[in-house]
């Protein structure tokens, strides 16, 4: 059977600190009454690393012949003509990239990822770098990034005990077309009233060190903390992130703006103009992630074409026979690419 762009069944999950923008400002049909904060479009985990379950978790494919099946299921069954030279993840072989929208209508708990050495030295826990795209956000919104200057270990520890962590953190002020990359051991938050595309490596490993002293209202109680955890992964070093630079190539129908080059996925927001209709230029695997417009792909061998639109996310394989792009409106997508495995 050919390949052809898939698009899965977005997996929606409930969080007291969520809202309902996903359903008012990107279309998801959201469950009634629920604060909902995140849309998982493309993940992949393996037995056991998302709520105890069993079975791998697993994107369901929502479009063309292959509908029903699971992104897991099309990782065996096609392989490197699925993830070509991008490789898997980890050793169970998950697929390299997790993709959410994040609705926060309150500030979620201050949190740090492992870093390589804290995974070396603990079974079961992952490197998660990711990156935010802020789609919209509310007045005065800002989100928390990183330790202010001098901040020590110890001095941290001592805020986290009387309260006042968020006191000791970055405080960004955000607007819509920012992005932010989050590598591992960088101790951050999304700030109430920002609604984000996240783009991260598929580990759900988080450490949560401060909740703002707020209680959890279905438990009456404060959530988990992961002091001592966090403590081990949160950089401390004080030195500089490496600068993110920004670049951008445009042509007469297509600009392309470069914004985040991390070790493992590379994040560019796209453009084409309207009545664009021209070879997918790709060999290896591509997700795109539909901001604004319409469009549709084309392949050989397969009945429909795969049509897209905003709020929506796409897989392109790395193998497909002679897909054609055409763009129905003006469009925008934020499009992630892979290293090859084992590369530069």
């Amino acid at each position: 059977m050919p390949l052809y762009p898939l698009k899965f069944k977005p997996r929606f999950v409930e969080k007291m600190w969520g809202g309902r923008k996903l359903e008012t400002l990107l279309g998801k049909p959201l469950p009634p009454g629920q604060p909902v904060g995140e849309s998982w479009e493309l993940y992949d985990f393996a037995p056991g690393m998302v709520d105890g379950s069993a079975d791998w978790v697993s994107s369901e494919i929502a479009n063309g012949p292959l509908t029903g099946r699971t992104l897991h299921w099309a990782v065996g069954e096609f392989g490197p003509e699925l993830y070509g030279d991008a490789g898997l993840c980890g050793e169970h072989g998950q697929f390299p990239i997790l993709i959410k929208f994040l609705d926060a209508k309150e500030d979620l708990s201050v949190q740090v990822h492992p870093d390589c050495h804290y995974a070396a030295k603990h079974p079961g826990a992952c490197v998660k770098d990711e990156a935010w795209y802020v789609l919209q956000s509310d007045p005065g919104a800002r989100l928390f990034k990183g330790l202010r200057p001098g901040t020590s270990r110890e001095a941290f520890r001592r805020a986290v005990g009387e309260g006042t962590v968020e006191e000791l953190i970055q405080s960004v002020p955000v607007k819509a077309g920012a992005s932010f990359y989050l590598p591992s051991g960088t101790v951050h938050a999304l700030g109430a009233g920002v609604l984000v595309a996240e783009v991260q490596t598929p580990s759900d490993t988080t450490f949560r060190v401060f909740d703002f002293n707020r209680v959890d209202p279905s438990t009456g109680k404060h959530r988990t903390l992961h002091v001592d955890q966090a403590l081990e992964c949160i950089d401390f070093s004080g030195k500089p992130e490496p600068k993110q630079v920004r670049s951008h190539v445009a042509s007469f129908f297509t600009a392309v703006t470069r914004l985040v080059t991390a070790e493992r996925f590379k994040l560019e927001k796209v453009r084409f103009t309207e009545g664009v209709e021209e070879p997918v230029p790709y060999d290896q695997p591509v997700v795109w992630i539909m901001l604004q417009g319409e469009a549709e792909v084309r392949v050989k061998g397969v009945k429909e074409p795969t049509t897209f639109k905003a709020g929506e996310t796409v897989l392109l394989p790395a193998k497909m026979e002679s897909p054609v792009i055409r763009t129905k409106t003006d469009c925008v997508w934020l499009e992630v690419t892979f290293p090859a495995a084992g590369g530069e």
